[in-house]
């Protein structure tokens, strides 16, 4: 049995969680709403504040599945209650960020002729604690995780200097530079 798929979630007070027809797992908390369509394969079961899934058969497809919808399932119930953030640093002279519009727009002047806007998803928020620091905020782990990927794809770190923008606790492998004769 899968070792991920066959733990429970517990549902926390506050987060309603319904299966309807075909298997649409619909998770309500403070945090907003999330719904995730499941395997018609996988069995998903209520009891009390406590939900399983459960797999058909031990076809290796059927396996894989059971662990997949289970960590989904349980990331709309942590997304609804916590939220899911990332933070990213920026390293560089002159690079700056601010976040506007109450979090909904990202300005990031990081050395183009340009400063680079970024609006936010619906359910996504950014703040800037500091003038080189941008925490990303949202309920769905994987519009979170996306989308600080794309911001840290408009300058990735280079390996010589450290300049660019990284995930806070990255480590960037530096390479040597030139040496003279």
């Amino acid at each position: 049995m899968s070792r991920i798929g066959r733990l429970p979630i517990h549902v926390p007070a506050g987060v309603t969680v319904t299966v309807d027809e075909g298997n649409l797992v619909t998770v309500k908390g403070p945090k907003g709403t999330m719904s995730q369509q499941v395997n018609p394969d996988i069995t998903v079961k209520q009891e009390g504040g406590v939900l399983t899934l459960e797999r058909h058969s031990e076809d290796k497809n059927h396996k894989a599945m059971h662990g997949l919808y289970r960590t989904l399932v349980h990331n709309m119930v942590v997304g609804v209650t916590d939220g899911f953030s990332k933070t990213l640093e920026m390293v560089g002279t002159g690079y700056k960020a601010k976040a506007n519009n109450n979090g909904q727009q990202l300005d990031i002047a990081i050395g183009f002729s340009h400063p680079v806007i970024i609006a936010a998803p619906e359910g996504i928020t950014f703040e800037t604690p500091n003038d080189t620091t941008i925490v990303v905020k949202g309920a769905n782990k994987q519009v979170v995780g996306n989308l600080a990927a794309d911001i840290r794809a408009i300058r990735k770190p280079e390996p010589y200097l450290g300049k660019g923008i990284k995930y806070q606790g990255e480590h960037i492998r530096r390479k040597e530079g030139k040496t003279g004769k």
